[in-house]
Formats: structure tokens, C-alpha cells, sequence
């Protein structure tokens, strides 16, 4: 196989005819090592801290690179060191780095035990109350909610979600469509150009609350906040037959009838 190539369409002209049965849309990311650098050039740790859980905020965009070892760890952390910032600006992004080195480290002693649940969901469920497929109409963007559709869409064409992203359609898969995480989970893999088995599984699997003392989840006023209202003005549901309208309380009822509500009630649904 070729190598070298004149540019990048030259470079995707040639993907496209060696692999024809692969086709769809061409990912906006840039890859090799000097786009990299680039980025990393470009981080703006205050603005990650203050933004990074809005859709349109100032996350880094690194991660395919450090997925697939054009960047490390250990890299990212220098170079915010070598800037001087005071660690109450860096630590977020901090966090996130040392969260993608422990998941790492489970998936180096647990191996293909990461597909596996690790502990049993705290949903009041069982794993067997969940379904091995995921449904049709989230895979082809036809579920009628304009946020979860997008979501689904973008996955599939562009090979990258926000996190938070991630985190509420994960959520619904699992919890309102009732879906096991290991679907979900090898959804994700088969597109994300990011996707690394050991930060996607062990996301959904603390999402889900086999990896975690309590499942995620959302309502309707977390995901309008995050996304500055972008589907929910919009949203023909958004009133009343909106799946995720309500409180935290009162869709733990609802999700979760068989599961205690957690004491700490003021925290249901916060990431980590």
C-alpha cells in the first residue's frame, strides 16, 4: 500500500478506491502528528475548565490522537506543565488524563473482562430485563427525538461525539430503551475514531452502574442547559411527552421502580 501522498484529498482519493465497500462521508479530522501538535498548541485549559460540558465548549479535540499513540499522556501533561498555568487552571483537564490512564490500567488487568459487567446494575433490574440488540430506530436517527437522532447521526458520519454527548445517549439506550451497555458500547467502537475499548467500555459500564454506585442519567432541563436549548426549542416533545422532562426524583421513579432512591437525591444524575 501506498504511503506517501501529494495531500490529503490525494490521500482519501486513494482510501476511497482501495476500500470501496467502506464508504460514507470523509471525517473532518486530520490525522499524523503534526496536526497533533497543532492542537495542542491550541489548548486553552481555563476556557476547557469553565466550558468543557457545554457541546460548543473549549474541549481539546486530542483524543483520537492519544487513542491511537500520535500523542501520550505524558505529553499533554508536560505541556501544560511548561506553560506555568496554577494547577486550579490545568487540574480538569488533569482529571481527564488520569481517568483514561486508570481505565488503562483496569483494562491491562482485566483484558476482555471489560465486556463483561463487573459488578450487578443498581437499577433495580437485572442484567436479563435488558436487550441484546439495539433498537433500529436509534440506529438509523428515526426515534423522533431531535436530540438523540443528532446524536445518533453524528456518531455514525463524523466519528466523534462530545462527551457529554456520549454520556446522554448512553444513558438513554440504557435506561429508557432498556438496551444493554455491551450493545451500546460496540456501537460506539465500530465508529468513533477515538474509540479506545477501555475508556468506552468502562463509561458505559459507570453509566449503566456495573461500574458504579449509582446509574447516570439526565433530564430534559440537564441536556437544554448543556446544549443552550439547541433541540428543545424546536422539539415537537418538549412540553409534555418529552422522555426526559421532570426531575431527578421523579425519573428515578419512573426508570428505576424497583431501586431505592439514593440518599443523596441532590446529586442524581451528575457526572463524575
Amino acid at each position: 500500500m501506498r504511503r506517501t501522498f501529494a495531500n490529503r484529498d490525494d490521500l482519501i482519493a486513494y482510501v476511497t478506491q482501495a476500500f470501496p465497500e467502506a464508504g460514507g462521508p470523509v471525517s473532518e479530522t486530520v490525522g499524523g502528528r503534526r496536526a497533533a501538535l497543532h492542537l495542542l498548541a491550541q489548548l486553552q485549559p481555563h476556557r476547557y475548565g469553565d466550558t468543557r460540558n457545554y457541546l460548543d465548549g473549549a474541549v481539546t479535540r486530542l483524543s483520537p490522537y492519544i487513542r491511537h499513540g500520535v500523542l501520550t499522556l505524558a505529553e499533554v501533561r508536560d505541556h501544560l506543565r511548561s506553560q506555568g498555568y496554577p494547577w486550579s487552571v490545568v487540574e480538569p483537564l488533569v482529571r481527564q488524563l488520569a481517568w483514561r490512564d486508570y481505565w488503562q490500567t483496569l483494562y491491562e488487568q482485566w483484558g476482555e473482562g471489560i465486556w463483561q459487567d463487573r459488578e450487578p446494575y443498581k437499577t433495580g433490574w437485572t442484567a436479563a430485563d435488558y436487550a441484546d440488540e439495539l433498537p433500529a430506530d436509534v440506529v438509523h436517527g428515526t426515534t423522533g427525538l431531535p436530540c438523540m437522532d443528532s446524536f445518533s447521526q453524528a456518531l455514525q458520519t463524523t466519528g466523534y461525539l462530545h462527551n457529554h454527548a456520549r454520556l446522554w445517549l448512553a444513558a438513554y439506550l440504557i435506561h429508557w430503551r432498556r438496551v444493554k451497555w455491551q450493545a451500546g458500547a460496540a456501537w460506539f467502537l465500530m465508529h468513533l475514531l477515538d474509540g479506545d475499548p477501555a475508556s468506552n467500555n468502562l463509561s458505559w459500564q459507570w453509566v449503566a452502574s456495573t461500574f458504579s454506585a449509582k446509574p447516570y442519567y439526565f433530564n430534559q432541563e440537564n441536556l437544554a442547559r448543556y446544549t443552550h436549548h439547541r433541540w428543545c426549542r424546536s422539539c415537537p416533545h418538549r412540553d409534555n411527552t418529552c422522555p426526559f422532562l421532570g426531575s431527578y426524583e421523579q425519573l428515578h421513579m419512573r426508570l428505576f421502580p424497583h431501586a431505592e432512591l439514593p440518599q443523596s437525591s441532590s446529586r442524581l444524575g451528575t457526572r463524575r
